[in-house]
């Protein structure tokens, strides 16, 4: 075969090749001893029509479209094999010729990956990631969970932030109610900024059993169109004011928290490891991404193709759908819940499905250039990683991924290892 590669753009072009006589042949042949089963001649049990009879009826040409259908697939995978293309879209069929004796001769409007010229990728200069916990940072995660095993007791002097007040309420607007403006009984945590800017703020120094009249402006952004900007008076009653009463710090407090601990000094040295392993991930993360945004800030990528960012955008789709689905959530139902459609999913991922796939492109070319190889132990470790973390068994897992699709992942990671493990915080 012989194909034959224009360029048509920068990542566009027409791919001309062949299909050789004998493939023809092969597939006629195919095609005829197919479509002979249905076919009924005088003088012939169905099924038995000799070609030769057949071509003087029919026509040989009627094979021809069938004949095609079935040697394209593998004569523009071998051109593009031959060709040293790597396209990222189904390419565009045009018909040259189909002259009986003859090759049949096609060109396919591809468009293919982009070149990427590699910048510095290693030993890149990083901000400096904080990882210290600090004496600090442990109390406030105990005052925190302190806070959550605070019980909620009356009180009768006039609330203040923090407090919960238990009230009736309704809204009116130039002194009509307005649509789910009205509740009976609710908890109302002031200085959780629950309700519209300012609501909260006016309830501090109420008591119990008394009424008052807040008034309060919709902020610009409000969801409801006819209440944006609009001044409200929210007719409000109180019934009960609560106050939070805290646990004291000590060993009991300590084993009610975690079951794990046996005084508060443990619980403290257990709350101190968490953190410090939580903020080493997070410093880690952040290295990964500033040295990533680096490496493909560096690289050189004269234009995407426009196919490419779209399929990264549906992509994303599938992950964050399919995600949702192992929660137990359908799309149906999530666009329900989020008040959402599929649109809005849509352009939401396009934020940075640019970088995204400016990233992908860069990391392909350090495979590339670092020949980074997976080995067959490492692909059956990524596979029970895969189970353990999915809680599936490890052939299903093999049956779900294929070995093509792990070895990329693999390489992928390896290649930004070597753009991360190098970089350097300052």
């Amino acid at each position: 075969m012989t194909a034959n590669w224009e360029k048509t753009g920068t990542n566009d072009g027409v791919l001309t090749f062949e299909i050789s006589e004998e493939i023809i042949k092969q597939e006629m042949d195919k095609v005829f001893n197919k479509v002979k089963k249905n076919v009924s001649v005088p003088g012939f049990r169905k099924g038995k029509v000799p070609r030769h009879v057949f071509n003087n009826i029919y026509g040989e040409e009627s094979l021809f479209e069938d004949a095609l259908n079935g040697a394209l697939p593998d004569a523009y995978s071998q051109a593009i094999e031959e060709a040293g293309l790597d396209p990222v879209s189904q390419p565009k069929i045009d018909i040259k010729s189909m002259e009986k004796g003859q090759p049949w001769v096609i060109a396919a409007e591809v468009t293919v990956k982009p070149e990427v010229k590699l910048g510095e990728y290693k030993n890149l200069t990083v901000e400096k990631q904080d990882r210290i916990v600090t004496d600090e940072d442990v109390e406030n995660n105990l005052k925190e969970k302190q806070e959550r095993q605070a019980e909620l007791v009356l009180k009768e002097e006039g609330a203040e932030l923090g407090d919960t007040a238990v009230i009736d309420y309704e809204g009116f607007v130039d002194g009509v109610a307005f649509e789910g403006g009205k509740d009976q009984n609710h908890s109302l945590e002031l200085g959780s900024n629950q309700f519209i800017p300012g609501f909260e703020e006016q309830l501090v120094g109420v008591k119990a059993g008394e009424e008052k009249d807040v008034v309060v402006t919709f902020p610009e952004d409000y969801q409801a169109e006819d209440l944006k900007g609009k001044e409200a008076t929210f007719k409000v009653i109180v019934h009960e004011i609560k106050t939070k009463q805290l646990p004291a710090l000590d060993d009991e407090f300590a084993k009610d928290v975690d079951e794990e601990v046996a005084s508060l000094d443990e619980l403290k040295a257990k709350i101190r490891k968490e953190l410090e392993e939580s903020k080493t991930a997070a410093a880690d993360e952040a290295v990964q991404d500033l040295a990533l945004r680096q490496a493909v800030a560096n690289a050189e990528i004269v234009e995407l193709p426009h196919v490419m960012v779209h399929d990264e955008v549906h992509r994303q789709m599938d992950l964050f759908l399919n995600d949702m689905q192992r929660q137990g959530i359908s799309p149906e139902l999530y666009y329900q819940i989020t008040g959402t459609t599929e649109k809005d999913l849509h352009v939401q991922m396009e934020a940075d499905a640019d970088e995204r796939t400016k990233t992908s492109l860069v990391l392909e070319q350090i495979i590339k250039d670092e020949n980074i190889v997976v080995s067959e132990e490492e692909v059956a470790a990524e596979i029970e990683e895969l189970a353990k973390q999915y809680n599936m068994d490890a052939d299903r897992v093999r049956g779900l991924v294929s070995p093509d699709m792990l070895t990329n992942d693999i390489q992928m990671k390896k290649a930004m290892s070597i753009i991360t493990d190098s970089a350097i915080e300052e």
